[in-house]
């Protein structure tokens, strides 16, 4: 009798693994103003200190992928700011190993993320203050 539960069990781990495994949705096209982002992301009006500097730092290692604001770039790379990026999910560390080491595309159709050359703990964690301030504003807490 047991053997039918535990029979069971495994497929169901088996089926909720694999539907965790699959990656977001496609995004509708292009908001207007937003010429290939995949995210429409609103602007704060202000900045935390720590996320001004990350937002330079942002725009000269991670827009060319991510887009500008972090909404991601069609065809190229995600938008972090997206549920699938939020603090609970994908930590500051998270992104501190991404830079660092490069990621395995996992969650998006995208492809792998190389390391990026050149930017240092200190300049991601500024990066990250950015991302997550961007989030926060757009209700990813």
């Amino acid at each position: 009798m047991r053997k039918p539960i535990i029979f069971i069990g495994v497929v169901a781990v088996g089926i909720a693994a694999y539907f965790l495994a699959q990656p977001p949705k496609p995004t509708p096209a292009p908001a207007a103003g937003q010429a290939g982002a995949i995210a429409s992301v609103r602007l704060p009006e202000t900045l935390s200190p720590d996320a001004s500097i990350g937002k330079t730092a942002y725009q000269a290692k991670c827009a060319n992928c991510h887009g500008d604001n972090a909404a991601g770039k069609h065809g190229v790379g995600p938008p972090l700011v997206h549920k699938v990026y939020e603090p609970s999910h994908h930590g500051d560390e998270a992104f501190q190993r991404a830079a660092a080491l490069g990621v395995r595309g996992h969650h998006w159709p995208f492809g792998d993320m190389p390391p990026i050359k050149g930017v240092t703990r200190a300049d991601v964690t500024m990066i990250v203050a950015y991302v997550r301030d961007l989030q926060r504003f757009n209700g990813i807490n």
